[in-house]
């Protein structure tokens, strides 16, 4: 058990006050799961705590302790935990019907599939909904295989795409791979990791050998045809990696040039994350083929998505395709509500003011702590990679343990991510305040200072 620190930093208050919690203890509720659940559904902490409660970006356990959440649920409540709008919305669905599946007609699927569309630019305005992002990547593969009648689909390394088979495929993040025979007909290509270039080249005197290199590779490797390249915008879990400004478009002149199309998997970075643009894939001045999406698009509720041209979208009449519960009532209730407040609450600009702010604090603190090698993101999808040594970037991945062990004690939980497991990951629901990123910030600070201290 750990102890909690004799510290003065605690998280805003916030105006909800929850009930005592009656159910199971944490220890009862831990040892069913270590019987019954599948081990390989880990848990974020050593002494991992009980969830019991959550209004907007605060979280509250079994004992009432409340936490500032910095990760959003992994980037997925979009808008709030239990945001009043959202819930309401799945409340009055589920009074009518909770379950239809798409053979017949509901108005759901139709009215919010055309309100996605009105945030894309024009063309892209047919959705395919699914339950997850790794459906949603498996989708639009299929699709762009269908539509080009190529086979290879090219995605890049330090990215994760999904925990399904083919997606699994597609993920270029060891960590993450399991040795089960991954699908065939995927190539990686490099990504635009500068603080990390596997070239060991500074941009901007690098001539962008990264994006330069995927032609070189299909020359190669390829047969001169592919179906598609995937790719996230920013990279999430490999680390809030953010490729330099050129690099998406000299990828997608590319993939075109040998007959491929584009996804931008938006599972992450989009719904106004990045605060500039709704979409991360904006923020590149780009125009992908197909958008995959999930996450946060139903602030918490499973709900996935493509969405792509009708030409495109067509292919799928070739055969029976069907999925149970994309496209479900409740879940386009859900869906549609999260994007109405994403626009009423003019969410993205939160994103963007408070994350410019947030990431100055961060930015700032890397000037006093040199266990901070890079600040990098965009709006409210932020990375802090760690370093044990600045010059040589060993990766300061126990270090990344600790400081999320003493931030969750003082009431902050965040998220790591990168090969090595040493990349704070900072994406909260996009309703934080000024002085939450204020808190968050000191709580880093903080925390540095005492394991730097240790070292």
């Amino acid at each position: 058990m750990s102890v909690e620190p004799t510290t003065k930093l605690s998280p805003p208050k916030a105006d909800y006050q929850p009930p005592a919690w009656k159910g199971p203890s944490r220890e009862e509720v831990l040892e069913t799961r270590q019987k019954h659940v599948n081990p390989g559904i880990f848990h974020l902490y050593k002494n991992p705590i009980m969830v019991v409660e959550g209004r907007m970006q605060y979280l509250w356990d079994d004992t009432g302790k409340q936490y500032l959440d910095a990760f959003g649920g992994i980037v997925t409540v979009s808008v709030g935990h239990s945001h009043p709008k959202v819930n309401g919305a799945v409340k009055e669905q589920i009074d009518h019907i909770q379950h239809t599946t798409t053979i017949y007609l509901h108005p759901n699927i139709g009215m919010y599939a055309k309100n996605l569309s009105d945030h894309f630019p024009e063309g892209l305005d047919v959705s395919y909904f699914t339950n997850s992002g790794s459906e949603a990547n498996e989708t639009a593969i299929l699709m762009a295989r269908l539509f080009t009648g190529n086979e290879t689909v090219v995605a890049l390394r330090n990215a994760y795409h999904g925990g399904t088979t083919g997606a699994l495929g597609l993920t270029a993040h060891g960590t993450w791979k399991y040795p089960a025979g991954p699908p065939q007909n995927v190539m990686h290509a490099t990504p635009g990791y500068c603080y990390r270039c596997p070239f060991g080249l500074s941009y901007p005197n690098c001539a962008m050998k990264c994006a330069h290199d995927l032609d070189e590779k299909l020359r190669y490797e390829s047969t001169g045809k592919i179906a598609a390249f995937i790719g996230e915008c920013l990279q999430g879990v490999g680390g809030v990696v953010v490729p330099p400004k050129e690099y998406f478009g000299i990828i997608y002149e590319t993939v075109r040039k040998y007959g491929g199309v584009v996804i931008a998997d938006e599972v992450q970075g989009g719904f106004g994350r990045t605060g500039e643009h709704f979409w991360a894939f904006e923020n590149w001045g780009v125009k992908p083929d197909l958008v995959t999406m999930a996450k946060g698009i139903a602030n918490g509720y499973a709900c996935g998505g493509v969405t792509t041209r009708m030409e495109i979208a067509e292919t799928m009449k070739q055969r029976l395709h069907f999925n149970t519960y994309g496209g479900n009532p409740v879940s386009m209730a859900a869906a549609n509500a999260t994007l109405q407040v994403i626009d009423e609450e003019n969410i993205q600009q939160k994103a963007k003011e408070i994350g410019g702010h947030l990431k100055g604090r961060l930015e700032a603190l890397a000037d006093k702590h040199p266990l901070i090698g890079e600040v990098r993101g965009m709006g409210l999808m932020l990375g802090v990679e760690l370093v044990r040594d600045r010059k040589t970037k060993e990766p300061a991945n126990t270090e990344a343990v600790e400081l999320l062990e003493l931030a969750r004690e003082r009431g902050l939980l965040l998220g790591k991510g990168g090969l090595f497991g040493n990349v704070l990951r900072i994406k909260p629901p996009m309703c934080l305040t000024r002085d939450d990123a204020d808190f968050l910030a000191d709580v880093v600070d903080e925390a540095l200072g005492i394991i730097e201290e240790k070292r």
